[in-house]
């Protein structure tokens, strides 16, 4: 794998499979229509950052 542009489509399950795939690569991922994660799940980034370190810049 490696770092990328994902389009969630709007789907939030995308967006999140997405943000756990990145945080296992190096680079930068941009994941296009992030917003969407806060209908299901608004702490998620909080999260991730907290269980994995990644670096998080949602909406980037």
């Amino acid at each position: 794998m490696r770092a990328g542009r994902v389009d969630s489509h709007g789907d939030h399950r995308i967006a999140m499979t997405a943000a756990v795939a990145a945080a296992c690569v190096e680079g930068t991922t941009v994941i296009d229509g992030w917003d969407s994660v806060a209908t299901s799940y608004p702490g998620f980034a909080a999260d991730l950052v907290r269980l994995t370190g990644a670096s998080t810049q949602p909406g980037a």
